[in-house]
């Protein structure tokens, strides 16, 4: 199976890539067998995660600064990583954002934050895809992963916020992130239909919650909602990603 699931000789991009999931599925990656680029509008932060990915071939790992969804900065990493480690084969579009107003109640949410989310979260996706995407059907082969959530497909249930936080602040599911996930699904079924004549496979993997820091109350909530009763853990998703990442 492990054979099965190697990517050896394969070159990934994964946007978001310093944070939680993508810190996770760049380690899966890199041990998996592929060269690895994290991206991240932090480049600090990209190139610890970086330097601490499992080694099986050199160069294995780069860290990237990538702001999005300026088309500039998406083109500038997609010619540095061909040349540093070779055509692109995997994109993961994982990275999303919050801002100062991320919580704010529906009713009173500004129309700056809205648009900040979505840029980072859909658009920001929508533009990697063009550069990458058309690349890879361009050589014939190729395989996307956007990284959306369960709010894409259901309605959060607002009862599990009482007394929530995460970090020590209190959390909310806004609107925009429910938006912006259910946008990236209908893009993800637009393009594998799109592309697939062309040898790239697009496709989703879309989590419920995962662990991260939330608070007793929340996490009490959350569970007694889901029939697992439990929250899923980072490490969990990185099955899904090695599957739909290869051939096997």
């Amino acid at each position: 199976m492990r054979e099965r699931l190697s990517l050896a000789g394969r070159v990934a991009v994964i946007t978001g890539g310093a944070g939680l999931l993508g810190a996770r599925f760049a380690a899966a990656l890199a041990d998996a067998g592929a060269a690895v680029a994290v991206a991240d509008l932090d480049e600090a932060a990209a190139r610890r995660v970086a330097g601490g990915l499992p080694s099986r071939r050199k160069p294995l790992a780069r860290g990237y600064k990538l702001s999005l969804p300026k088309p500039a900065s998406v083109r500038r990493l997609e010619r540095r990583v061909a040349r540093e480690l070779g055509p692109v084969d995997i994109l993961i579009n994982n990275a999303a954002t919050k801002t100062p107003g991320f919580f704010r109640p529906f009713e009173s949410y500004a129309l700056e934050d809205w648009n900040a989310v979505m840029d980072v979260n859909l658009t920001g996706a929508m533009v990697c895809c063009q550069v990458f995407g058309g690349a890879m059907a361009q050589r014939g082969r190729g395989s996307i992963l956007n990284i959306a959530s369960i709010y894409g497909v259901v309605g959060a249930d607002q009862r599990i916020y009482e007394k929530s936080e995460h970090l020590g602040r209190p959390i909310n599911t806004p609107a925009v992130y429910a938006a912006s996930k259910a946008g990236l699904l209908g893009l993800t079924r637009h393009l594998a239909a799109y592309w697939g004549h062309r040898g790239v496979r697009v496709n989703a993997v879309t989590p419920g919650g995962v662990f991260s820091g939330q608070n007793e109350e929340f996490t009490r909530r959350y569970c007694q909602r889901v029939p697992l009763g439990r929250m899923a853990r980072a490490d969990e998703l990185t099955g899904a990603i090695l599957f739909l990442a290869g051939d096997a």
